[in-house]
């Protein structure tokens, strides 16, 4: 993973693939991306990227040709255009449920090729297809905005391209305006290698700044990460501005403002930080490891004068000392030793461990100094106080304002709404920590953001200034920048004041300013509606970001503003969606944008039960055509915090079941059910359907001892221990020739052969072991066991704090009869017609069914997947009681 990902810092630019969408390697010879255009303007920190493909169909008949391209996950798509014929095709940003009315009532395939999907850390997957006529062209061009983040004391534009071949008329433009002047440029990235580096020009006067890549058909197959295929790797752009002036930067242009400050002519504040570890069961392993060497590394970084505080939580409460101590070289060592010691286990008690923390701080207040408040965690609160509105009751009364909380959420299985809300509360913000090798790097590179104090309490002020963003912030930080943007009330006055009062190392400290307004001919006519698109875009983000901490009637005031803006700059926000018109039958596409902070799409299960989601879902699920949804007063439920609903509140009196209406096919189902039921299916099992693109999945009812999977001819089974109630498995077994002997548990993996005798604990450094046609290999989570011709992955897997065992076999071997319940490398099946409830024929039979959407434990990553639930009997042609075994 490459450093400046590991950083934390901001990906700006996209990466683009173009592709055809089946036959892909044969048919991408047919397709000639004769023309790509990265063009992307930034003008005082707000840029704005135009990608224009030009792709000809070469083939003597029409083919379906796709347009892939991946965008920051914070900027806004404001412009999509196809162009087939000379005829142009432009996509229209509606309300959406407006939008998703109109794609139901269109003619469509069955899919919405125009999806914006999560992918990665900060990218966001936009995609679409059109029908290209024999030996014809099509143009795409789509616009994207986004205000850039000060980070570490710079901007990053990172441009990573990706092309499915070599293109030959490349070209990549950065045109980079700044009013104080550019105080720093440079251009690094995999695309700057070898003779790629010949093709980046750099150009630099005093308040502007060029870089041009225009490789050739040959270049683009020669870098560090290229090939036939083209370009593949990284532009990395960094940059600074000059700032001479310690009030601030101030640009004023039609009737709007942006003020920039970001003083660094004042002393750093001591700082009293406290964090707040996690260390309970899930956090076994490599988390563990990393977070230790995370903290190892900021301790080292703390300044003499700052107090710190360490405190380690599952089910109970341990601190380090009782007090905040002095950063001395002695205390740092001490508390290194203590670091290293840290080990997993137990469950989750946050709001006990949260509220040491901040006790902590409150018992020993020094004048002069600024508090922070750092928590990590890679789960939900399972023990104390489980109920999450009472916790974040609990820490708002306890902080009252008086310091942030930051809250760092490690993986996917966290509760990053919860985790969200509660730093927001409290003056903070939450950061998704990936589960990755870099993990450490994340975990540091968060806290150089915060590691240097300058100011707090910050107030701004704005005489004649209305519809202002955001006026008042906790703490400012070296390297940082505060950005407030709004409208001047009266445009015939000739200056503009500000003011800035904040606290600098105890005392109070104040920032004035006037600035005269400059004649709008002085903006260059191509920026002159920078400045209102950029407000636009500030106040939108920020209206989003405080949905989750408001409620009734000024939740849907600033709602409305929200959609009002999104619709009249035409910005895709998670408010709207862009309709696209194409020239097949009229066929519409929908363009929405995911959630922030979701890799996955959300999901709502029916029935008594946690119901995931916000009001936006439950309002679409309800107005959905394809399942009728009935509310109604709860049974008796003993504890409500089991009950998410549709917002952060628990509400034990509602709850929803489905109602399923009649379809004529099973295929029609599939066409208009877009939020498929998510059930629980505990140990549910994927199998692959011979000439369908949805598999078919079944239960295993639990708990028994289960014969996994068997080959008597050589010799071999794999039985499993499934866990009562929850997912996976507790131990699994393999038996081979008779001598061979394999026992995987959660803990530890248990080999012997009556001459070797090896013990492995999960998390140890990769491990490898051969003999006698038996081969054993453990990584990351990961045990890949072959045995003759038979090769499968378990896997350690986590779902609700609870670690489990999965097994995967990816390849079935030719010639082998494997039974047990994974011994079907696929089934066929087709939909029966005419039926009131969605019906497959297997196996001969008639099997009611419905689409469900599971996560697939056989990938690290646990991705959803749609399939078509169906009973135990029907795919393995027996009972239960036919594939359980009395000892593993």
């Amino acid at each position: 993973m490459m450093d400046h990902r590991a950083a934390l810092r901001l990906i700006l630019l996209s990466v683009f693939l173009i592709s055809a969408s089946s036959q892909a390697v044969k048919k991408k010879q047919n397709v000639d991306i004769y023309s790509f255009y990265i063009n992307s303007t930034v003008t005082s920190r707000y840029a704005t990227t135009v990608i224009t493909s030009r792709v000809a169909n070469t083939l003597n008949e029409s083919q379906e040709i796709q347009f892939e391209v991946k965008i920051p996950k914070t900027a806004f798509i404001s412009k999509f255009r196809m162009t087939i014929e000379g005829k142009t095709y432009d996509g229209v940003v509606k309300e959406k449920q407006e939008a998703q009315q109109q794609y139901s009532k269109a003619v469509s395939r069955g899919q919405s090729a125009g999806l914006i999907k999560s992918v990665g850390r900060t990218l966001e997957d936009f995609k679409t297809s059109v029908t290209v006529a024999a030996l014809s062209k099509v143009t795409f061009e789509l616009t994207y905005e986004e205000l850039l983040k000060r980070r570490l004391g710079k901007y990053e534009l990172l441009i990573n391209a990706q092309p499915m071949q070599p293109v030959a008329d490349f070209k990549m433009d950065v045109h980079i305006q700044e009013k104080p002047g550019i105080s720093f440029l440079e251009v690094k990235g995999d695309l700057s290698t070898g003779d790629l580096a010949n093709a980046i020009k750099t150009t630099r006067a005093d308040k502007d700044a060029w870089v041009t890549f225009y490789p050739t058909r040959d270049q683009q197959t020669k870098c560090k990460s290229c090939g036939e295929s083209g370009l593949n790797g990284d532009l990395l752009i960094t940059y600074d501005v000059e700032r001479r002036n310690p009030k601030g930067e101030v640009m004023v242009s039609n009737g709007y403002f942006v003020h920039y400050f970001a003083p660094s002519d004042v002393p750093r504040i001591p700082k009293n930080v406290v964090f707040i570890i996690d260390r309970s069961g899930s956090m076994y392993g490599r988390k563990i490891d990393q977070t230790r060497l995370a903290l190892l590394r900021i301790l080292s970084d703390l300044d003499e004068d700052d107090h710190f505080g360490l405190i380690t939580f599952d089910h109970l409460v341990d601190t380090w000392k009782r007090e905040l101590l002095k950063a001395t070289k002695q205390n740092l060592e001490n508390a290194k030793s203590f670091v290293k010691k840290i080990r997993e286990g137990g469950t989750t008690d946050i709001n006990a461990a949260v509220l040491a923390g901040v006790d902590m701080i409150n018992r020993h207040p020094r004048v002069g100094t600024a508090s922070i408040l750092i928590l990590l965690t890679d789960g939900d609160p399972t023990s104390g106080e489980t109920n999450i509105e009472r916790i974040m009751a609990n820490v708002k009364k306890a902080i009252g304002l008086k310091f942030p909380l930051y809250c760092l959420g490690f993986g996917h299985d966290v509760n990053f709404d919860f985790l969200t809300k509660m730093s927001l509360e409290n003056g903070g913000v939450a950061r998704r920590i990936y589960e990755d090798s870099d993990a450490d790097l994340q975990l540091q590179g968060f806290y150089d953001e915060v590691a240097v104090p300058l100011l707090a309490d910050i107030q701004l002020k704005y005489t004649g200034g209305t519809n202002l963003t955001k006026t008042s912030f906790t703490l400012y930080f070296n390297g940082s920048e505060i950005v407030v943007s709004g409208q001047i009330t009266d445009n015939s006055v000739e200056s503009f004041s500000t003011e800035v009062i904040a606290v600098s190392k105890g005392s109070s400290v104040t920032y004035q300013d006037t600035v005269m307004i400059k004649d709008p001919s002085d903006v260059p006519p191509e920026n002159e509606d920078f400045m209102q698109r950029l407000w636009a875009y500030l106040t939108v983000k920020q209206l989003l970001e405080r949905q989750v901490l408001l409620k009734g009637q000024e939740k849907e005031d600033e709602e409305k503003e929200a959609l009002k803006l999104s619709l009249k700059y035409q910005f895709v926000t998670p408010l709207t969606s862009m309709v696209v018109t194409k020239p097949q039958k009229d066929e519409v596409e929908v363009a929405d944008k995911p959630k922030e902070g979701k890799e996955e799409p959300e999901y709502t299960q029916f029935g008594y039960g946690k119901v995931h989601g916000h009001h936006s879902s439950a309002n679409k699920f309800l107005s959905h055509p394809s399942l009728l949804a009935v509310a109604g007063p709860s049974p008796t439920i003993a504890d409500d915090t089991d009950y998410g609903f549709f917002d952060s509140d628990p509400d034990p009196d509602f709850y929803l079941h489905s109602v399923m209406p009649t379809y004529s096919s099973v295929t029609e189902q599939l066409h208009t059910t877009e939020n498929p039921i998510v059930q629980v299916c505990s140990n549910c099992f994927l199998l692959p359907a011979a000439g369908q693109s949805k598999p078919l999945c079944f239960d295993v009812p639990v708990p028994h001892k289960l014969k996994l999977l068997q080959d008597s001819a050589s010799e071999f089974v794999m039985n499993g221990e499934s866990l009562s109630g929850q997912n996976g498995f507790n131990q699994i077994a393999f038996h081979y020739k008779s001598n061979h002997h394999l026992i995987i548990s959660k803990q530890s993996i248990s080999y012997r052969n009556g001459q070797d005798d090896v013990q492995i604990l999960w998390g140890q450094t990769p491990t490898q072991h051969d003999t006698e046609g038996v081969s054993l290999v453990v990584h990351e989570g990961q045990m890949n066991v072959t045995m003759g011709n038979i090769r499968v992955v378990i896997l350690l897997q986590k779902k609700d704090q609870v670690l489990f065992l999965w097994p995967a076999i990816w390849e079935y071997p030719k010639d082998v009869n494997l039974t047990g319940i994974l011994g079907k490398p696929n089934i066929s099946y087709e939909g029966i017609e005419g039926s009131q409830t969605p019906t497959l024929k297997i196996m001969n039979k008639e099997v009611e069914t419905y689409l469900e959407t599971v996560s697939d434990y056989r990938l690290h990553s646990t991705p959803f997947r749609e399939c078509w639930h169906v009973p135990f009997q029907a795919v393995m042609g027996g009972e239960i009681s036919d594939f359980t075994v009395t000892q593993l």
